[in-house]
């Protein structure tokens, strides 16, 4: 894609409300645009690396057998009255009349809708077990939306559940998807630590959370460092320094970014909700559930917060928007777009065909931080280009370059 096409409003300093790294560096970047606190426009560099988190996410949710849909951002209060949970979720829960004077909320969260849309049809075992997902806009009414993608007030989640038919199948569906979270997050390149948590507005029989560390961190993490122990402080009575419960050693104490959260939601919305299936025998089963939910705009901004420097973007290969970044500083326009349409056959590749000086394109590619940059210089016209990969140049003749790539 030209440069000139693509809409990338990069700033020279940040606004002087965002504190963290990855906030500067986003908006600086012309990867988002505030257009509300806590709500925020994706804008096309943005949206491309949140996309590309996406389709990780599918691959490895439809590698499952589970399959993906879309339920309704706005939904009816009746539905949460019969969870009960209309009153207890607590002014988060952004609330609405139509014109009909009917109540809705916008969702935060998906148990009620999901569990309405199975349950006339799971009524028998041998439809179970079923795991159903969407990739959808969420809505809470933060009382202090913060850093940027953080804390918002309008999310990009993903949310799965699963419908078993008993716990034996659910614990199962658990530690699958807890495995493959855990390979969603190393393809995104986080680092990861599953920890123990509440089950908080969800609710059920057991939580655990996918943290980050990192000093901008929401939650202390309590863990211990010679095992796989680890637990929300908030979930404990422990402190740093207790011996950890696994015996392994002194526990440790940190702050993480919650990327995702897994939940065994038992039997809470499928008794309330009347979602029972038909055993062998005929007796009636309450429907066993559970949840699970990666935030695809934080899991962006933990991306930024774990890669990049201060000075620019640093983007893993499985999330980086373009494969190259060719910056020509020649007037050989025709030579320029041969090279160009040669690698954007077999790469996506962004073209900086601006009329700009080289140091504004310098200086935009840095805050881009697409991992390989091609230089067309000065001596492009007597068969060399410059290479540079993850701020490591060197400079090759033309054919080196198109043998290095294979295209």
């Amino acid at each position: 894609m030209k440069q000139s096409h693509l809409y990338v409003p990069t700033l020279k300093e940040a606004p002087k409300d965002a504190e963290v790294k990855s906030h500067k560096l986003m908006l600086r970047a012309g990867l988002i645009k505030q257009t509300a606190a806590g709500i925020y426009t994706y804008l096309p560099l943005g949206l491309k690396v949140l996309k590309n988190i996406e389709a990780i996410i599918r691959e490895e949710l439809d590698a499952l057998g589970c399959s993906e849909l879309l339920m309704p951002a706005l939904q009816p209060k009746d539905l949460w009255d019969e969870s009960g949970r209309w009153d207890d979720y607590g002014p988060e829960l952004m609330r609405l009349k139509d014109r009909k004077d009917r109540e809705f909320c916008l969702g935060p969260t998906h148990e009620e809708v999901i569990t309405a849309v199975v349950r006339d049809v799971l009524t028998s075992y041998k439809k179970l077990p079923l795991a159903l997902y969407q990739i959808q806009t969420k809505y809470r009414d933060e009382m202090r939306p913060r850093f940027g993608l953080m804390r918002g007030r309008e999310f990009i989640m993903k949310d799965l559940y699963t419908f078993s038919k008993d716990v034996d199948d659910m614990n199962h569906w658990y530690e699958t998807v807890k495995e493959a979270y855990s390979r969603i997050f190393e393809r995104c390149g986080l680092s990861t630590k599953i920890v123990a948590s509440n089950t908080g507005e969800i609710g059920g029989i057991e939580a655990h959370e996918f943290m980050v560390m990192s000093e901008v961190g929401e939650d202390t993490i309590l863990y211990s460092p010679s095992s796989t122990y680890g637990i929300n402080a908030e979930a404990t009575t422990l402190q740093a320094g207790d011996m950890a419960p696994d015996a392994s050693g002194p526990l440790k104490s940190g702050k993480g970014i919650e990327v995702g959260n897994i939940f065994k939601i038992g039997t809470k919305y499928s008794d309330t909700m009347g979602a029972a299936y038909q055993d062998q025998e005929g007796h009636m089963h309450p429907i066993q559930m559970a949840s699970y939910g990666i935030g695809i705009s934080r899991t962006l901004m933990a991306v930024v917060e774990e890669h990049a420097t201060e000075d620019g973007l640093r983007w893993p290969a499985s999330l980086t928007p373009f494969d190259y970044h060719v910056l020509p500083l020649t007037d050989d326009a025709t030579a320029t777009d041969a090279f160009y349409q040669r690698l954007a056959k077999s790469y996506k590749v962004l073209l900086d065909d601006r009329r700009e000086r080289a140091g504004v394109k310098f200086k935009d590619a840095g805050l881009i931080g697409i991992p390989r940059r091609v230089i067309l210089g000065k001596t492009f016209k007597d068969g060399f280009v410059e290479l540079e990969v993850n701020g490591e140049k060197e400079t090759l003749t033309v054919a080196e370059f198109w043998q290095s790539v294979n295209a």
